[in-house]
């Protein structure tokens, strides 16, 4: 298995076709830090022990972790993201949602009290921030939650300007401001930037595979996708969609010379042609269009 630690927490995790063979490498690891935490005077606290389980299987599975036996869980909270067994991430951001909208209603009981720049300041930290903390994790998840994230931003947008009348759309022009789900296309592309001029960490440099050919061609990306077989873990997934946001990201942006320069360029950058399921218009019986 692979190792992820953050402080005191220490997560393992591991990918394969086979449901035995993952449990056996997962159970196996899991006795390995056992040792390695009685060796060093340290316990493991069996009670805060999860399992959770993506992919499919006929049945709930359990894992020995020590003397203790651990059930997969449907969801489990990690590092503040609620991560669930289907990896829709819809839980996580509808708590999100529910907390912007708190902040949003408790700014709306004062805001006839404040002058413009006050309701635009307290929006920008309590409200749009919400939705800032690891966007990459979770920014491909469904269009009805994302339609509901729409919904909140324009309502903080009317009541910071005061405009009950205006389109959403003009509404974003008025604050020289994206939609949330653009903003995260741009962190993306901010860290494919990082990834591609070899100044990422480890973790960026695994997801994304930079293309490595001594052939110019022109249909070339600069970044591998591999193959994918299904929506929802292929062409839905962080890696794939990437490398189509990365392609369409005009060239002369794509060529800055260092990351500062890069990221001013790209917080002006609207991704209108963005492919990605969140963007392209839906027809019920039809499927998705431009």
């Amino acid at each position: 298995t692979k190792v992820c630690n953050y402080a005191d927490d220490t997560t393992f995790f591991a990918c394969d076709f086979n449901l035995d063979s993952l449990m056996n490498r997962l159970e196996h690891d899991s006795m390995l830090a056992i040792e390695w935490f009685d060796n060093n005077y340290m316990k493991l606290n069996q009670d805060k022990c999860h399992l959770l389980i993506s992919g499919y299987k006929h049945e709930a599975i359990w894992a020995k972790v020590g003397e203790a036996k651990i059930w997969e869980s449907k969801e489990q909270k990690l590092l503040g993201k609620t991560i669930d067994n289907k990896l829709s991430f819809d839980e996580h951001v509808l708590t999100l949602c529910k907390k912007a909208g708190q902040k949003l209603s408790a700014l709306a009981r004062v805001s006839n009290y404040m002058s413009f720049d006050k309701r635009r300041m307290l929006f920008k930290a309590f409200v749009e921030s919400q939705f800032a903390y690891s966007p990459l994790v979770w920014m491909f998840h469904s269009r009805k939650t994302n339609s509901r994230i729409n919904y909140i931003h324009e309502r903080a947008l009317r009541l910071v300007y005061e405009d009950n009348f205006s389109p959403f759309e003009e509404l974003l022009k008025k604050d020289n401001s994206f939609k949330i789900h653009h903003k995260n296309i741009q962190l993306l592309a901010i860290e494919l930037f990082k990834v591609k001029n070899n100044i990422s960490n480890d973790i960026m440099n695994g997801i994304f595979e930079t293309r490595k050919s001594s052939y110019n061609l022109r249909s070339q990306t600069d970044f591998y996708t591999g193959q994918v077989k299904t929506n929802h873990y292929g062409i839905d997934s962080l890696r794939y969609m990437a490398t189509k946001v990365w392609d369409m990201i005009p060239i002369n942006i794509r060529n800055q010379e260092n990351l500062e320069m890069f990221k001013s360029k790209i917080k002006k950058w609207e991704p209108e042609e963005c492919q990605c399921k969140l963007c392209l218009n839906y027809i019920n019986g039809l499927g998705y269009y431009m």
